[in-house]
């Protein structure tokens, strides 16, 4: 068991972290999708093509997503899209997560964030538990690269922030 003092300033330390905002999507099965906002995204390979994103097992679609082979996308979100992560991010159930944004479906039957940053398809590899998340691997089939302006929505200290644009 961790120390409440060290629990409180590890999180303290790490709300001065600023991490891009990313949302994961994926299909259920039929016509249920589902998404969540996440800030622990980051690549672990290129050979193969992997990265890998950190959810917490209190979410409901945990274990869907912890299941081998199981498709999901990582969008990339811009200063745009903040409304996508809060509609996202919230834990009620009976909010459309696909109501705000311009979603799409991709070829493999995801849905997707048409005017993401970059979209990465993934299929889950690995799944690891450590303490409170799952580290989930996901090897990539596909980049989808926006030739917009790169300008990611980014989180720290409880707040959205912006680099300003990036060429």
């Amino acid at each position: 068991m961790q120390n409440n003092s060290l629990a409180s300033s590890m999180k303290l330390g790490m709300r001065r972290l600023a991490s891009g905002v990313c949302v994961l999507s994926t299909s259920l099965g039929g016509d249920e999708r589902f998404a969540m906002t996440v800030s622990s995204v980051t690549s672990v390979s290129d050979s193969p093509a992997s990265l890998l994103v950190c959810i917490n097992q209190a979410v409901s679609q945990q274990a869907h997503l912890s299941s081998p082979d199981v498709m999901f996308a990582i969008n990339v979100l811009s200063v745009n899209h903040q409304d996508v992560s809060n509609v996202c991010a919230g834990r009620d159930p009976s909010k459309n997560r696909f109501g705000v944004g311009h979603w799409v479906t991709d070829e493999s039957g995801l849905p997707v964030l048409a005017d993401a940053l970059a979209v990465f398809i993934c299929k889950t590899d690995k799944v690891m538990t450590y303490g409170t998340h799952k580290i989930v691997i996901g090897a990539i089939s596909n980049v989808i690269v926006n030739g917009a302006e790169v300008n990611p929505l980014l989180y720290a200290n409880g707040s959205y922030g912006a680099l300003g644009s990036i060429e």
